[in-house]
C-alpha cells in the first residue's frame, strides 16, 4: 500500500511563504501524475498544481505565478512552494500520485495565511 505523507502546512502572513512536501513511501519513478489539491471550508476541493513524469506542469490560474511544484524522483518526495500567499489561500492541501493502476493521497496539512 503506497502511503503519502505531507508536512510543512502552518500559519503565515499575507505575502508570506511556505514550502510543502509530500513523501511518498514508494518509488515515484513509475508515478505518471503528481498533484497537488485545496479545499477551504466550505468550498469544493480545488485542482491546484500538476506535475506529470514528462516534467509538464500545470497550475490553476488562481496561483499561477506564485506557486511552483516540483519532484525529486531520487527521494519520492513531491513540492509545492507557495510564494506572496494570500488569504484565500487558506485550506488544506493534500498531494496526490496516480500510478497505472490507480491514485493514492495523503491526508492533508493545513495552510492558514492570516495577519
Amino acid at each position: 500500500q503506497v502511503q503519502l505523507v505531507e508536512l510543512g502546512g502552518g500559519l503565515v502572513q499575507p505575502g508570506g511563504s511556505l514550502r510543502l512536501s509530500c513523501a511518498v513511501s514508494g518509488s515515484i519513478f513509475s508515478v505518471n501524475v503528481m498533484a497537488w489539491h485545496r479545499q477551504a471550508p466550505g468550498k469544493e476541493r480545488e485542482l491546484v498544481a500538476v506535475i506529470r513524469s514528462s516534467g509538464s506542469t500545470m497550475y490553476a490560474d488562481s496561483v499561477k505565478g506564485r506557486f511552483t511544484i516540483s519532484r525529486d524522483n531520487a527521494k519520492n518526495t513531491g513540492y509545492l512552494q507557495m510564494n506572496s500567499l494570500k488569504t484565500g489561500d487558506t485550506a488544506v492541501y493534500c498531494c496526490c500520485a496516480a500510478y497505472a493502476r490507480g491514485a493514492y493521497w495523503g491526508q492533508g496539512t493545513q495552510v492558514s495565511v492570516s495577519s
